[in-house]
């Protein structure tokens, strides 16, 4: 049997996500042409069987949103699957450069150490708010350490000489060493001492 390799090159056999809480929601099911179309759209919970490197190509396909505003442009990127597909590509031949490993491995231990624990809600009594600490859902744990590495991908990106693959593949290797260089991590970490301030 041929084995699948994620984009025709670096294979996920002895892959494991170490994380028992996010096991079930980074798929390692690599697809050669990493497109789904839309197949799981609006299906609850779905979105966790798509292959974990395709759900970074769509995140990085929809990078300025920020409460529902674009706060940030993305210069070529304009929404093409193709040209995200390409961009992640690179950023995967970037990482495997420069500290010589498969770079799927590296991206999912880099996304286990990104995905927060806590976050902070607001609840109301009697007219006044306050913040309360909850426990972070699982697959929202990967929803917003996707995001926070897209946008702080982009946000270091924009208005520089640096290409977003550069700044996609450093923030990769920052967050998978645990370095506090890396915005998911300083993100997570600043959330979490926010919900430690809050019980």
């Amino acid at each position: 049997m041929v084995e699948i390799k994620a984009f025709n090159k670096w294979s996920v056999n002895g892959i494991a996500v170490e994380d028992l809480g996010l096991k079930p929601y980074i798929t390692l099911q690599p697809k050669i042409v990493p497109k789904t179309g839309a197949k799981y759209a609006k299906n609850r919970f779905h979105k966790s069987k798509i292959f974990i490197v395709e759900r970074l190509i769509n995140k990085i396909m929809i990078p300025g949103h920020k409460s529902k505003k674009h706060f940030k442009t993305s210069y070529h990127m304009t929404g093409k699957a193709s040209k995200a597909c390409s961009i992640v590509e690179n950023v995967f031949n970037l990482i495997e450069k420069q500290i010589n490993e498969n770079p799927v491995k590296v991206f999912v231990k880099a996304l286990e150490n990104a995905a927060q624990r806590e976050e902070i809600i607001t609840i109301e009594y009697g007219g006044a708010r306050y913040p309360k600490a909850v426990e972070c859902a699982p697959q929202r744990r990967v929803d917003l350490a996707l995001r926070n590495m897209a946008q702080g991908s982009y946000h270091k990106s924009f208005n520089t000489k640096k290409s977003i693959e550069e700044c996609l593949a450093s923030e990769i290797i920052n967050a998978y060493r645990l370095s506090n260089a890396s915005s998911a991590i300083a993100k997570k970490l600043e959330l979490e001492r926010q919900a430690d301030a809050s019980r």
